[in-house]
């Protein structure tokens, strides 16, 4: 039987991931120093509504947990309990045990009953150690005036829309939860109730007005309704004081139990409320929104189809529809963004787990470092946000393992002793642009030279360029670590980082520089749904090469072109000899054009800044394509990423040129000896240092 709250349930769980992003950063904050009032009261709300929400369906090791956390916060924030460092160490350990207790909830797992009991202990015994003297404080204040505080007086108006119940809220446990903010009464208005007989037990029809005399600001009391925000009518009036009213009274003026209501059950007329609260904001359904963008897509694709049609037309004789059908191109394209803009969210989810990462690994390490962040709310592609993390955490991971030098060696060579690893994101010709920097002592080339033939990647006679010797860290079980750590040493991880990246479309670069540090670049699609492609004609076949890898076009001249042994063509381009790469071989297409002087030769970016000529016949145009995935449609295909329809009907396959990149470099493995042309003398030392 399907559980009837599973809706409500979806959101709640998705809350919860925002929260804790949001209970982390926070965190984070308090334990560096820079934060303030508002971060402790952020922190807070983020558990309390954590909490409230459990308890709604039920989630008693959770909501158990949470009231513990919320408790020592709360003390926290109104200063009876001093925020100290070892105190948001124990606070972090609980974060970890709500997240776990929040996704066990959501995968239906049953719990141990002593799981979190080590933090939930070490949060009492922080409260506990902090209370120890309050019987004393109590005696000594016997003879003296009761402390006096600040009182805010709030009228609150709240009728619950119609349909409030059939999302799973129940005001009563907001009255509850009011009433602990201070002294309040209400008066209960059913003057919108129906008949019995009209009556449906499924709909909210009570309405309240409470007035509430509480030590709290209207944050606070915004902050009871935030899970009915959007089903309801609500005003929070603050009453102006009397002159007669004292601005603050005694602390024993409120009743310190906070448990007892005064009710008066009598019927009040609707009251002339001022302006509704309205949220600026809607949740939407992940899946809704994917189905949106597809339906965009296919808007795209026929709009292609459309406009390959209407440029058979002669524009004199059919004016309005060749503009009408650019006007629709136009229009398309902005829908096609604002579409995507939905799915847009900023880097810093990601981002906001990275400090602590740091923290943690040079407390393990004994090394010194603190991350700089900039960027954070560049904003990309929900799907991209989602995989990044991982590769995000073995790059920081390796950059204070490997790159940042100990405390002491760092003194030694004349740099601060603390390590600065910079984490930014930006945007740059439709893509993402993702940097980690470090100013450790950067890639020591001979050790890791050295390392890869100890382990076999490479043959001692390989000569290979500064770049290449970089790149060899991505290659599978590469490791310098001498030995094997919880943090490194077996040879995973920069390799998965690598696949990664070019799985979501992207690739990945390394510059460094000895004694002064590395910088890793990865470069991103803003969406994985829509791409710029240049649709290219080989043979019979289209195929669509990215836009965004394309760095010139061009019909080389005959003594451009040198011949390899083996078989393979080398170009001359920007004084530098690129390899020029058959794609007609490569995905078996037949009656191509071989000869890339009566060909075009279209040259793109791989994998490490790697230059390539592609070998086409020639361009048809360059167009907006949407990408289909072959591995959910078809079955995967090595060098292609994805498919398309273009405007004629037919699908085209998108080529993968990271994936070519390897298959080119598998295929001639084996160091080939350089025959020069006749008309063109070089050496053997130029060639193999220059060609890559």
């Amino acid at each position: 039987m399907s559980d009837p709250m599973e809706q409500f349930k979806v959101v709640f769980f998705e809350e919860c991931s925002e929260l804790l992003v949001s209970l982390e950063e926070g965190l984070m904050q308090l334990q560096s120093g820079e934060s303030d009032s508002e971060t402790m009261n952020a922190v807070f709300r983020a558990v309390h509504s954590i909490k409230g929400g459990a308890g709604a369906f039920g989630f008693d090791a959770l909501v158990a947990f949470a009231h513990i956390q919320e408790t020592l916060l709360d003390e926290m924030r109104s200063e009876t309990i001093e925020i100290k460092p070892e105190y948001i160490d124990v606070l972090l350990q609980a974060y970890d045990i709500l997240s776990e207790l929040v996704g066990a909830a959501q995968r239906r797992e049953e719990v141990d009953e002593n799981y979190g009991t080590d933090a939930a202990l070490a949060m009492k015994n922080i409260m506990e150690s902090s209370n120890t003297s309050a019987p004393e404080k109590l005696q000594d204040s016997t003879d003296e005036e009761p402390q006096n505080i600040n009182v805010r007086i709030f009228r609150i108006s709240f009728k619950p829309f119609e349909e409030l119940y059939q999302r799973a809220n129940e005001p009563i446990l907001l009255i509850r939860e009011l009433a602990d903010l201070g002294e309040m009464t209400l008066k209960l208005d059913t003057s919108h109730t129906p008949d019995l007989a009209e009556m449906d037990a499924e709909l909210a029809y009570f309405a309240w007005e409470f007035r509430l005399v509480t030590e709290f600001d209207q944050d606070a009391v915004l902050e009871v309704f935030e899970f009915v925000e959007g089903d309801c009518e609500l005003d929070i009036i603050p009453e102006e004081l009397s002159a007669a009213t004292e601005t603050t009274v005694a602390i024993d003026a409120i009743d310190p139990a906070r448990d007892n209501i005064n009710v008066q059950n009598t019927p009040a007329a609707k009251t002339n409320s001022g302006e509704t609260v309205v949220s600026q904001s809607i949740r939407v359904e992940l899946d809704k929104v994917d189905r949106l963008v597809n339906m965009v897509g296919e808007l795209v694709i026929t709009q292609a189809m459309l406009r390959e049609q209407g440029s058979q037309l002669l524009v004199e004789q059919y004016p309005n529809l060749v503009q009408g059908i650019e006007e629709l191109s136009r229009h398309i394209r902005d829908l096609q963004e604002s579409v995507m803009a939905i799915r847009a969210q900023p880097v810093k989810s990601v981002f906001s787990r990275m400090p602590r990462l740091v923290r943690e690994l040079t407390a393990s390490l004994g090394k010194k470092a603190r991350l700089v962040m900039t960027g954070e709310e560049t904003e990309v592609d929900k799907t991209v946000t989602e995989r990044i993390g991982d590769p995000l955490m073995h790059m920081i991971r390796n950059s204070v393992d490997h790159g940042l030098e100990s405390p002491e060696i760092r003194l030694e060579s004349g740099k601060d002793e603390e390590g600065t690893i910079h984490l930014s994101a930006f945007h740059r010709g439709g893509r993402i642009f993702i940097e980690i920097e470090d100013d450790g002592a950067g890639i020591n080339q001979e050790i890791v030279l050295k390392k890869a033939i100890e382990n076999g990647l490479v043959s001692k006679d390989t000569s290979l360029s500064d770049e290449e010797i970089n790149n060899l860290i991505f290659m599978p079980g590469f490791s310098t670590a001498e030995s094997v750590t919880n943090v490194s040493g077996r040879g995973v991880g920069m390799d998965v980082v690598r696949k990664n990246i070019q799985s979501l479309g992207g690739r990945i670069s390394i510059s460094s520089k000895a004694g002064r540090g590395s910088k890793f670049t990865m470069s991103l699609p803003l969406t994985l749904a829509v791409m710029d492609g240049m649709v290219v004609e080989i043979g019979d076949e289209k195929f669509v090469l990215p836009l965004v890898n394309i760095i010139q076009t061009l019909r080389p001249a005959q003594q451009e072109v040198n011949s390899l042994p083996d078989g393979r063509n080398v170009m001359m381009f920007r004084d530098e000899y690129i390899f020029l790469v058959p794609l007609y071989d490569i995905f078996d297409v037949k009656d191509a054009i071989h000869d890339p002087c009566q060909g075009l030769v279209v040259v793109v970016e791989g994998d490490g800044g790697v230059l390539m000529g592609f070998i086409v016949d020639e361009l048809v145009n360059q167009q907006q394509v949407v990408i289909k995935s072959l591995e959910t449609n078809y079955e995967l295909i090595e060098g292609v990423s994805g498919a398309t329809i273009l405007g004629n009907g037919r699908v085209s396959l998108i080529i993968d040129i990271a994936t070519v990149q390897e298959m080119t470099a598998k295929q001639y493995a084996k160091p080939q000896e350089f025959v020069p042309d006749t008309e063109r003398s070089l050496s053997q030392e130029q060639i193999s240092m220059e060609v890559h």
